[in-house]
């Protein structure tokens, strides 16, 4: 598929998400330029038609739009103003979108910082994953300028299929936590429900199918539910990163005066899936700490 209105897109972060992103907007006839820390992570891309950029800086010097997909706050502080970074490519037409998962309040101090440096920044985080990405179906969350956000809706038409524009910087954001605070507690109530029925010697697949034939099935339950049983846990979003997502929803929530006691239950459980070696499999993979516990305490 062609897109009509292409516009230049730089890409900085590579990982799952992102390499999803810089694919979809290839072959919808954005021209691309990437800029990963690991340059290796970027070949893939390069053989598709991305360009491949040295540092944040020649990315922003190429780009009608960034869009910067990276860990935590701090990762987006580094790439926008330490040393060879987005501040230092500017250009009269530049726009910043941030698609990492950080807080409102760190989204709206690097929003006024990029203001201070007369660019403008709306965040942009998805939902729906590498999988959808590719395909142009992810759920996208706007906050920020509204006219800003239209300059460059051809970019964001092209890799999701609804969009939702929610108001000031920081809004987009605070909107992702809540929504990743639904996956991470889903996880675990599909994880315990499962343990559940094997412990009552079902069938998990019996539970699963079940519980899918029910209003409460979801598409964790149908999609992920499955492997989940099988103990397969290919990473579409890793569970440390999850994990840092509830920091993230707790460090808010604190600020914010709001009392979450599920989503600090949920950041203890998924800390100790990291900490027992659980990290770098999908986040689902939380089941499988739950039933090391589980067997542990027999």
């Amino acid at each position: 598929m062609k897109n009509n209105n292409t516009m230049n897109v730089g890409i900085i972060g590579t990982g799952l998400l992102g390499k999803a992103v810089a694919t979809r907007l290839l072959s919808t006839g954005h021209k691309v330029t990437v800029y990963n820390r690991t340059e290796e992570k970027t070949e893939s891309l390069k053989s598709i038609g991305a360009q491949v950029a040295k540092s944040p800086k020649q990315v922003a010097e190429r780009s009608d739009i960034v869009i910067t997909i990276v860990k935590d706050a701090k990762a987006v502080e580094s790439i926008s103003f330490g040393k060879d970074s987005i501040i230092h490519g500017k250009h009269e037409k530049l726009i910043v979108s941030d698609m990492s998962t950080i807080s409102p309040i760190s989204s709206r101090e690097i929003a006024e910082k990029y203001s201070q440096h007369g660019i403008p920044m709306i965040d942009s985080p998805v939902m729906g994953g590498p999988s959808l990405a590719e395909k142009g179906q992810l759920v996208i969350m706007i906050g920020g300028k509204k006219e800003v956000y239209e300059k460059c809706k051809s970019v964001f038409d092209s890799i999701g299929e609804r969009t939702f524009y929610l108001g000031d910087n920081g809004s987009a954001d605070a909107m992702k936590l809540a929504m990743n605070l639904q996956i991470s507690i889903l996880a675990l109530a599909i994880s315990e429900g499962i343990i559940l029925a094997k412990k009552s010697g079902l069938d998990p697949l019996l539970f699963l199918e079940v519980l899918n034939s029910t209003y409460f099935k979801t598409g964790m339950s149908v999609l992920k539910g499955p492997k989940m049983v099988k103990g397969v846990f290919e990473p579409s979003f890793f569970l440390n990163v999850m994990q840092k997502d509830l920091d993230e929803i707790n460090y808010t929530a604190k600020e914010f005066g709001a009392n979450l006691p599920v989503a600090r239950l949920a950041n203890e459980l998924y800390q100790n899936a990291v900490k027992d070696g659980f990290g770098n499999i999908d986040y689902t993979g939380i089941l499988a700490h739950l039933e090391k516990i589980s067997k542990s305490d027999i």
